[in-house]
């Protein structure tokens, strides 16, 4: 099936969800004109359409392919990269002293949709390197800085980050891989890391590992890890790649999706020849990594909206022309476009209404980072809020939206030949990756009900209870905010048992004010009258769901610890 991209959805949540012309009204982000942005759009979507989106099968059904040499892509994978590297698409939102665009963050995001809505395994390699590029920038030397942020700007380099390990998955402290003193300033780097995304490949001449390692006689814990770049080749005295640098990928998993994207295990100091410089001081990894891992929520995030994009569009194309019995109570029998079904446009409104929302919500936060590096009041903390949300709900609906294109197709749906299983299986990681959505959750209520002693809650409950006209959507608003205000209040089983129903009621709230003012944006045109009945559906009947999740947020942990540990597997 041919990919659209979405080019007048995008324009719309930028204008009236990110607020768009707000950005461009700065000097920072002046570039950001009309014209400029519907290049920018419609030039992504040509590549997206022409390049990426044919290649997404061969990626599926053949995928990378691991060897003793290392990681090699499917057919035509090299050639569209290296044209969106020549295209200068990596570059749009990093600043302009690095060779990049200095574009805002929002136009980032619309870019790495449109991509990964053509081909989510093939956009996770630009989408790493974004994160790579984050922590370099705010926490690298100005020699690294210098060396590195161009290359991997353009593309030209790719990025990854490494934190886990066989023993040290959610629990990042358990990690044991080593940086010791080389004594010239760098570091020697020994140990294991699993699940990295595009840990190799064959796409790029340099791949730069961000790696967590503890130190020699660092504390134990988070508090011991530090953060080290750590290239695949060494740079020599031009400073282009050189001397392998003892990184060896070891194997790539065989998962259930995201065939085209490489998941590496990789082998750091085989022969004790790998060599790394720290980033930040030591002991500051976390802070460093999370700079990297905010970034990667968000865009996570935005995998479910990719999914969610290209999901809906198989399916609507597959319900307008599959012809399937004659409607029931029509007087006509004979046998009409399954469309016409009322169960089918249910499951299709719903897809496109869920759509709409993920993308509203995740395109509201990086709205919000582009405000944080405006220094706009309230921006920074605005974000900390909604990033959990963003990468939890935006993920949540990524599988929904997925499986119901699954059900339009029917039979055909789990016959892999027609690509609907495909959205569905390369969208199951995206809850657990970057940090699962329970961790997501329980980030929501242990930390950022927390923020200003609770203004930042609050201050989105006022903003939203401030513009809701819908009376359900208002009194979802009121029960968020009585039971937020509780949670903050409860104790830490309570508080973790309620935190994924809260985060969902909380989210949903979100996404209908977001979309309520959609609708109201909404002209006289087709996408005007889709965009207004999408958003009375959710209103009328997604909020109302939202709100049966009350007794389940508002519950205590007690019956979770009613009976022993044991006794579930009875």
């Amino acid at each position: 099936m041919p990919f659209t991209p979405p080019t007048a959805e995008q324009r719309f949540v930028l204008e009236h969800v990110v607020r768009l012309p707000e950005l461009a009204a700065t000097p920072r982000f002046a570039a950001a004109s009309p014209d400029v942005i519907d290049a920018v759009l419609d030039g992504v979507g040509q590549i997206a359409a022409g390049e990426w989106a044919p290649l997404n099968r061969i990626g599926d059904t053949v995928g990378a392919k691991w060897s003793p040499n290392g990681v090699t892509m499917p057919a035509g994978y090299a050639q569209a990269y290296k044209d969106y590297v020549e295209g200068g698409w990596g570059t749009i939102g990093v600043a302009e002293e690095w060779g990049g665009q200095g574009l805002p963050f929002a136009i980032q995001t619309a870019v790495l949709e449109t991509l990964g809505a053509a081909n989510m395994g093939f956009a996770l390699c630009p989408t790493l390197t974004v994160g790579a590029i984050e922590a370099l920038a705010h926490h690298g030397t100005p020699e690294q800085q210098a060396l590195y942020l161009p290359k991997l700007a353009t593309g030209e380099w790719t990025g990854t980050m490494n934190l886990t390990e066989p023993q040290a998955g959610s629990d990042v402290g358990a990690l044991r891989t080593v940086a010791t003193p080389r004594g010239d300033g760098t570091w020697s780097i020994k140990g294991t890391k699993i699940y990295i995304s595009f840990g190799d490949h064959d796409l790029a001449p340099n791949i730069v590992h961000l790696v967590l390692a503890r130190t020699p006689d660092a504390p134990a814990g988070t508090r011991g890890i530090s953060l080290f770049l750590v290239p695949k080749y060494r740079l020599d005295a031009s400073a282009a790649p050189g001397a392998f640098n003892d990184v060896r990928v070891v194997s790539i998993e065989h998962k259930m999706g995201l065939h085209a994207s490489p998941t590496c295990v990789l082998s750091f100091g085989d022969a004790d020849d790998c060599v790394g410089e720290l980033i930040g001081p030591v002991g500051g990894g976390m802070r460093a990594m999370f700079t990297m891992m905010n970034n990667a929520r968000l865009n996570v995030g935005l995998q479910g909206v990719q999914v969610a994009e290209g999901a809906t569009q198989a399916a609507v194309a597959y319900a307008l022309d599959r012809v399937q019995s004659a409607r029931a109570g029509s007087a006509n029998r004979e046998a009409v476009r399954i469309v016409e079904h009322p169960d089918v446009r249910r499951m299709l409104m719903r897809m496109k209404a869920q759509a709409q929302a993920a993308r509203a919500l995740v395109y509201y936060a990086a709205g919000q980072v582009d405000r944080a590096t405006l220094g706009v009041e309230g921006a920074k903390n605005r974000l900390e809020l909604v990033t959990p949300l963003a990468k939890a709900h935006g993920t949540d609906l990524g599988n929904e939206v997925a499986s119901l294109g699954i059900q339009v197709h029917g039979g055909m749906g789990y016959v892999e030949e027609t690509g609907a299983a495909q959205f569905f299986r390369d969208a199951r990681i995206t809850p657990i990756y970057e940090g699962t959505n329970g961790i997501q959750a329980a980030d929501l209520v242990g930390r950022k009900l927390g923020l200003e002693g609770g203004a930042a809650f609050a201050g989105l409950i006022a903003d939203m209870r401030a513009e809701v006209a819908h009376d359900e959507l208002l009194t979802l608003v009121e029960t968020c905010d009585v039971i937020g205000q509780r949670l903050a209040e409860a104790g830490h089983d309570d508080r973790l048992a309620a935190s994924y129903p809260f985060l969902t009621m909380l989210s949903v709230a979100v996404c209908g004010w977001l979309l309520e003012r959609e609708g109201r944006a909404a002209g006289d045109d087709d996408f005007g009258r889709m965009k207004r009945a999408t958003v009375r559906f959710y209103l009328d009947q997604i909020v109302p769901e939202a709100l049966g999740l009350r007794a389940a947020a508002s519950a205590s942990a007690e019956v979770l610890y009613a009976v022993e540990a044991e006794a579930f597997a009875g």
